[in-house]
């Protein structure tokens, strides 16, 4: 089995092109499961695995009271590794394709109203390098709809010039797209280039865009930390992260009128039905506003 696991986990980095964390996790759970076999004294080889092993398995998973999440994940990771093992003729049938997983509930994500985007926006203090530095990261996050993985990947010579407004980034699964960079969000990061950027970086031995106080470039756990110590500081009781200015991009272009394949398209999602969560974020704004504004609501 462990020979089969290898060539899937290399069919995914490799010809899918998949991020080493997510063939990690991958990985992760088709191991769970072939531990689980080796501890019920299963074969574990993919021949010997039928529909009756593949239902102890989800029985296990679920007497150990897991998260339906977690459940649907390893289920949907084991379905991966089976479809891989069919297309290569090791295997006859698919047996986690027919298993029922737990259904899962649809989370809205946590977004920002537009009034509270402007003022997480004006936030940060705009006479200090971190300052600036952060109210260039926040418009980025915002105006362009960015992944924190996709923000503190960038580097100088991403930043748009010549009266430019789009910036080419290389998302999940090293797929490209285009972002546009509003004029809010251009005119922050020129000031943090020229004012403040030259004094985090006592050194220029990076070409990292933003850079963190000792020079080097800016992590995702940094972003996520300077978003919650400004979200606490204008008194907005939600969990905004990263992602949650994302969101609002989104949802905030669907109140505008944008239609969903244009959003799909700026966020990288390979499926509309990835980006249909904000038609239904969208709905909730809708009946918030008439439950507030209706006489008789």
């Amino acid at each position: 089995m462990k020979n089969y696991i290898k060539q899937f986990i290399d069919h995914l980095e490799y010809d899918r092109g998949l991020a080493k964390n997510t063939t990690a996790a991958y990985k992760r759970d088709i191991n769970d499961f072939v531990n689980f076999c080796s501890d019920a004294e299963i074969a574990a080889t993919p021949r010997d695995i039928g529909i009756r092993e593949a239902r102890r398995y989800l029985a296990e998973l679920n007497k150990k009271n897991m998260k339906r999440t977690t459940i649907a994940r390893r289920v949907s990771a084991l379905r991966a590794f089976f479809k891989y093992l069919k297309a290569k003729k090791v295997v006859e049938h698919n047996i986690f394709s027919t298993l029922d997983t737990p259904r899962l509930e649809r989370k809205l994500p946590d977004f920002l109203y537009m009034e509270e985007a402007g003022m997480l926006m004006d936030a940060p203090p705009a006479n200090t390098p971190g300052g600036l530095r952060d109210r260039a990261i926040l418009e980025m996050l915002y105006s362009c709809g960015l992944r924190v993985s996709e923000l503190v990947a960038l580097d100088l010579y991403d930043v748009p010039a010549d009266g430019r407004d789009e910036i080419r980034i290389k998302g999940k699964g090293g797929k490209e797209r285009i972002v546009f960079v509003g004029d809010k969000s251009r005119q922050a990061v020129e000031i943090y280039i020229l004012k403040g950027r030259p004094q985090l970086s006592a050194r220029d031995t990076t070409h990292a865009l933003f850079l963190n106080r000792f020079g080097s470039r800016l992590t995702a756990r940094s972003v996520q930390r300077l978003i919650k110590k400004y979200i606490h500081i204008i008194a907005i009781d939600k969990n905004i992260t990263p992602h949650s200015l994302r969101h609002s991009f989104a949802t905030h272009l669907l109140n505008n009128g944008a239609d969903l394949r244009a959003i799909q398209e700026l966020l990288g999602h390979s499926s509309l039905s990835t980006t249909q969560i904000y038609s239904h974020i969208s709905t909730k704004r809708l009946r918030e506003t008439y439950e507030k504004t209706h006489p008789r609501a």
